[in-house]
């Protein structure tokens, strides 16, 4: 049976209630609480909600809808937890904005991915499907993130990513403190690649599965920031700003799509 929860029922992580929604059945996830003032902003007028532990809150407006813009912290236990407290108020569909670290020669920095499913190397998808379960976006919104980009003709590329718990050993990085990479992980980056993975990041899992269990659409777009075919590092000052300005105007016009057709 679905729990709803009453109108002024404040919840316990995210700090708001559905009253402070007005009506909004969308949300926007990016991972960093600092990014999420900006991306409202970049959609339309916007309206400071709550911050509370790492979800920071606000409402933006979009041809006269509202949309929730709501941080989720980083790693799939956060994702979860939220996803669980949306769905109680009343959202239907949520859009992962992100950044993430191409693994591909032909993605470059300030790309944009559009991720259509996912490789499960996290633990918190487990909590909610056996791992035999797979890990894919909605169609419907992976669809408007597509239309989007051609639209706008910003560099994208749509396919799978691998969603690790780790920032580190899970996605072989070896200039962590000491170096370390378990062995299970050792050589993985290269078999990511032969298999066509596009990417690394540590969200999209967790969404997807939860979400499908929670019984909400999902989907994932991020903006390329590091490219491990070159460097373990993150890019240079300048690729951030661009991958952001890139994949503000990509959801906002896939919200416009969306929000004309419903959820």
């Amino acid at each position: 049976m679905k729990k709803l929860t009453a109108p002024d029922e404040v919840l316990y992580h995210v700090g708001f209630s559905a009253a402070s929604l007005n009506g909004a059945k969308w949300a926007l996830l990016p991972g960093d609480p600092g990014r999420v003032e900006r991306l409202a902003n970049a959609c339309g007028p916007a309206e400071y909600i709550a911050c509370h532990r790492e979800y920071t809150s606000w409402l933006t407006n979009i041809d006269g809808e509202w949309v929730l813009v709501c941080s989720t912290g980083m790693g799939g236990p956060s994702v979860a937890i939220c996803l669980e407290e949306l769905a109680c108020m009343g959202i239907k569909g949520v859009i992962r904005v992100g950044t993430t670290g191409g693994i591909q020669e032909k993605i470059n920095l300030g790309d944009i991915i559009i991720n259509k499913s996912a490789v499960r190397l996290d633990g918190t998808s487990l909590h909610y499907a056996p791992k035999s379960f797979p890990a894919v976006g909605s169609f419907t919104i992976t669809k408007a993130l597509v239309q989007a980009a051609v639209e706008l003709r910003i560099p994208h590329h749509v396919g799978i990513s691998v969603s690790s718990d780790t920032f580190w050993p899970g996605q072989e990085r070896y200039d962590s403190f000491n170096g370390y990479v378990r062995k299970e992980f050792q050589g993985t980056l290269k078999e990511w690649q032969a298999l066509g993975a596009l990417n690394y990041e540590m969200e999209t899992s967790a969404l997807f599965v939860a979400a499908q269990c929670i019984g909400i659409k999902a989907g994932s777009v991020c903006g390329v920031i590091a490219r491990r075919t070159e460097s373990e590092q993150v890019a240079p000052i300048g690729i951030y700003e661009l991958a952001e300005e890139r994949f503000q105007k990509v959801v906002y016009r896939a919200l416009q799509i969306l929000l004309k057709t419903g959820v």
